[in-house]
């Protein structure tokens, strides 16, 4: 009845599949997948798998965890919005209001959502296909990998489900999810990479205890959704959920945001209760104040825990457990968590500065203003990037702490720890600049944050992700140094080439990997600056802006 008779997922259905943008994922998703390929075939020209079959079964694994990855980064992108988008497109109403059951809207909804994804993963049967013929890998083990990826999709499609029938955005949905997932998706990650030796073992599990345990958690996720629209909370006009700040205060669970106390009111500062001054950004007045906490404070509640509850044992692991006699070998993965978080959290406040005005048709009104193109740019972007950078330094006390701890090694390596800050600070000024700029760019805010996400990902993930695969399946020269130079525009290979030296080179000039570093912080710095000077045109020339 769910399945067959459902208008909610005929509706969703129709749309997502016959939009334009559907064709170009599968484009790329199928361009990514081809390119991990063909970057791990054997390139030698003569390979005997009579003796050794290791080199197929590197090149299958290489294909499924890549494929792995990007099936579950995109199914988020997918779900999160499932429900934020009825209240955004001011449908909530109506659809509490149909005849419909909450479990049929939510598996409608489930079902639509994940089906795409699910041609997009069968799609890649035809590439897997080039593969087998190099013998290692049974068809029984690729069945298992298929089936293991497709009930992990479902897992992290229930998660985005769950987060957008809690918040009230898309975007706030959507970095809460991901902060659910990625843990996720890197213990997954490193599952399948650890038992590449044992494949009946790393078979039974993919068979046998992870489908039936995915499952199950889905269930209770999808129940807990339709729970909530079942005895949905009061709406206003238009389907928004009514919010009270104090309200919210007194009854909110764990931590609680007090704007007139520190360190909350760096990114949450408290009510003005006088005139704005007369030298002050109304812009930038407007947004720290009022746009930002609209719909509450549940979501920066929920990133601060999260991010803190995951920060703990990376922390312990990365920063203060180390072998003896030796420098912090494991830093750069802790500066490589934080980053990341930077990167899922900077685009959901800068993405929607300006497709946000041009949703509520304000920004024909904002355009004609007497204010420079700059002061509107600089107003938008110091809002949205101070919230998100404050919360991305959290993260960063434990560096701190462990340097005031006078460890041995942290006292030597000081040259370091300020670069990492460096590095922190860079990136994210330059996620947030590059969200605004697809925000000046772009038409809708969705559009806009799964942009600047694709060009994260594909600037900071690709030169890492082609370092790690030419090392395992190349032992070229030339080709890793080549490799090596595409991490100027990634600062997770910045932070990963951090020399641990005591002192910075006697001679005053940067030479080997602090040159690979400063190559990174010219080429940020530089993209910085270009990004800002063609929003200030695109605003100064009204060019695509307004719409007409």
């Amino acid at each position: 009845m769910y399945l067959i008779e459902n208008p909610v997922m005929q509706r969703e259905l129709v749309t997502n599949l016959r939009a334009n943008r559907s064709f170009l994922l599968m484009l790329f998703y199928q361009v990514a997948l081809a390119g991990v390929l063909l970057v791990s075939y054997p390139e030698e020209k003569r390979v005997d798998l009579t003796t050794d079959s290791s080199a197929a079964r590197q090149l299958v694994d290489f294909f499924f965890l890549g494929q792995y990855i990007l099936a579950s980064l995109m199914a988020p992108t997918f779900a999160a919005g499932a429900i934020t988008g009825e209240k955004e497109r001011k449908t909530y109403e109506m659809l509490l209001a149909s005849p419909l059951r909450p479990w049929a809207i939510v598996i409608g909804k489930m079902v639509a959502s994940l089906t795409h994804l699910a041609v997009l993963i069968l799609a890649s049967l035809p590439i897997i296909m080039l593969a087998l013929p190099l013998g290692g890998v049974s068809i029984w083990e690729v069945f298992a990998a298929y089936l293991w990826l497709i009930v992990s999709v479902i897992l992290f499609g229930s998660i985005g489900m769950a987060c957008s029938g809690v918040f009230g955005r898309t975007a706030s949905s959507l970095v809460v999810s991901y902060l659910i997932i990625l843990p996720m998706v890197i213990c997954g990650a490193i599952f399948w990479r650890g038992l590449e030796s044992q494949g009946s073992i790393r078979f039974q599990i993919s068979i046998f205890f992870l489908p039936p345990v995915c499952l199950i958690f889905s269930a209770m996720l999808c129940g807990r959704t339709a729970r909530k629209l079942l005895y949905p909370p009061d709406v206003g006009s238009g389907g928004k959920e009514v919010v009270d700040l104090e309200e919210e205060a007194k009854n909110a669970r764990g931590m609680v945001i007090q704007r007139d106390q520190f360190p909350d009111r760096l990114f949450a500062p408290p009510r003005r209760t006088s005139l704005m001054k007369d030298n002050a950004n109304p812009v930038y007045d407007k947004e720290i104040h009022a746009e930002l906490f609209s719909q509450g404070t549940l979501m920066l509640r929920t990133v601060i825990t999260i991010s803190m509850l995951l920060a703990i044992p990376v922390m312990a692991f990365t920063l203060f457990i180390f072998p003896d006699n030796s420098p912090p070998i494991y830093c750069f993965w802790y500066i490589w968590y934080v980053l990341m978080f930077n990167i899922l959290v900077a685009p959901v406040f800068s993405a929607g500065a300006l497709t946000s005005e041009r949703e509520r048709q304000t920004l024909e009104l904002l355009l004609t203003t007497i204010l420079p193109p700059s002061t509107i740019l600089w107003g938008k972007l110091l809002a949205n990037f101070r919230v998100s950078y404050v919360l991305t330094m959290f993260l960063m006390w434990p560096v701190v702490l462990a340097f005031l701890l006078g460890l041995q090694w942290y006292l030597s390596i000081w040259p370091s720890i300020v670069v990492y800050f460096l590095i922190v600070f860079l990136t994210a000024l330059f996620n947030s600049v590059s969200a605004l700029l697809c925000s000046t760019l772009c038409r809708k805010t969705s559009v806009a944050m799964l942009t600047s996400y694709a060009i994260l990902i594909l600037l900071y993930f690709f030169p890492l992700a082609a370092w790690y695969i030419g090392g395992s399946v190349t032992q070229s020269a030339e080709t890793l140094n080549n490799i090596k130079q595409l991490g100027i525009v990634s600062p997770l290979m910045a932070a990963y080439w951090v020399p641990h030296g005591s002192t910075l080179p006697s001679s005053g000039a940067i030479t080997g990997d602090w040159w690979l570093v400063l190559q990174y912080v010219v080429f940020t710095v530089v993209a910085i600056l270009a990004m800002f000077l063609v929003m200030s045109m695109s605003l100064k020339h009204r060019w695509g802006i307004t719409g007409r």
